[in-house]
């Protein structure tokens, strides 16, 4: 793990995290070099600091972007708008629920991020899916070199995630180039669906799974018999949960077990453990629910897999870090166990050798990226040569 802050776990995921989306590290030094003294500041100040650096080399960036634009370099406009998107997410990212500014500051990452979007001539779409009288904002990649239907890998967030950095780290592309095609989802307590439609999380996971398999299951460019679901983070409950009880997916992948999250939370609440944002509280209370904490940890009870993991009878992988500062790595190991009739069923832990030994391989995640993309085209019948 890089650790540019010696004393500060948040903000070195942050930055990792961007580096894992694109950043330069360059960009990076001249952004973190005056945050030395701000990282050992109480959470307000210290993000706000933070938020400060970030964002003006978003701006500068995005400076430099229009005048290549004005010169008709659109490609290289739209990798500066891509990184411009990346550290305005990471900036918003740590801003604690109802800052000042905090809502414009997502708008304005939003923007830039489909600018980067159109003018790098991505292959990349932006698609609603209808739930609950509101949207799901996802982003869809197609399968390169497949005629007629292809397979697809479903991924959804963790706790703090959006599709951007979902989609910025690269799975979709890893899997693009094996024939799999991505639906890369801000689900309900996350990205756009928690920001601009007030959804929040939900313990049962397969209600707004099932949805977008519905919406999958029109298009015709997507194979119905072959849609496979991965999960990040706590979308390592989300995604066994969803599998287990909506039978139309062909397989699931975790990235990062998360089998008791109830349990994590207990040892949060005791001080055990690494916190993946500031204001940790308001922030998963903003996520879930519950005017106190008290009220929250009651929430909470329900996010774990105990007794659900027996239904699922598709291929499943369980991957994990070795060295996960967040989820304890025999969290892994219950949810491989009880993945009792899943005909193809594999844990892969990932250690000092291959890199992505911390939580969800954000630490160094393209050889964990690449081994899930390989699994999940052998499973779908995609390619991996």
């Amino acid at each position: 793990m890089f650790r540019y802050f010696p004393t500060n776990y948040v903000w070195n995921l942050s930055v990792d995290l961007a580096i894992e989306m694109g950043a330069r590290i360059g960009e990076i030094e001249e952004m973190c070099a005056p945050l030395q003294d701000a990282a050992k500041q109480p959470d307000a100040a210290g993000t706000q600091a933070f938020r400060e650096t970030w964002q003006k080399m978003a701006d500068k960036l995005c400076e430099l972007a229009e005048e290549d634009e004005a010169r008709g370099r659109l490609l290289s406009a739209g990798e500066k708008y891509n990184r411009a998107s990346t550290y305005l997410i990471t900036a918003e990212r740590l801003q604690a629920h109802g800052a000042p500014g905090r809502l414009a500051l997502y708008q304005r990452f939003l923007e830039v991020f489909a600018r980067s979007l159109r003018l790098s001539r991505e292959n990349c779409e932006r698609v609603e899916i209808p739930y609950e009288g509101k949207v799901l904002s996802a982003l869809y990649v197609r399968a390169e070199g497949v005629e007629g239907r292809a397979p697809i890998l479903v991924q959804v967030n963790g706790l703090d995630s959006t599709k951007e950095m979902k989609y910025r780290v690269g799975l979709p592309a890893w899997l693009a180039k094996r024939g799999v095609a991505s639906l890369v989802v801000d689900q309900p307590g996350t990205g756009e669906a928690l920001r601009l439609h007030g959804l929040q999380a939900r313990y049962d996971s397969e209600h707004w799974a099932s949805r977008i398999v519905d919406w999958l299951e029109q298009r015709g460019d997507v194979d119905p018999k072959r849609i496979g679901l991965e999960g990040v983070s706590l979308g390592g409950y989300y995604c066994p949960r969803a599998v287990a009880f909506e039978p139309r997916f062909a397989m699931g992948v975790v990235w990062g077990a998360n089998h008791d999250w109830r349990d994590v939370q207990k040892k949060r609440l005791a001080r055990e453990g690494s916190l993946p944002v500031p204001h940790y509280w308001e922030h998963v209370r903003w996520v879930w629910g519950g005017k106190d904490n008290e009220e929250f940890m009651q929430i909470a009870e329900k996010v774990h897999l105990d007794g659900i993991l027996d239904r699922i009878k598709v291929p499943f992988l369980v991957t994990h870090g070795e060295k996960d500062s967040q989820i304890p790595l025999q969290w892994a190991h219950r949810t491989y166990e009880q993945l009792v009739n899943s005909p193809k069923r594999e844990l892969k832990v990932f250690t000092d050798r291959e890199g992505g030994k911390q939580h969800s391989s954000f630490d160094n995640s393209i050889n964990a990226g690449h081994y899930i993309a390989d699994w999940v085209a052998e499973t779908l019948g995609g390619r991996t040569a």
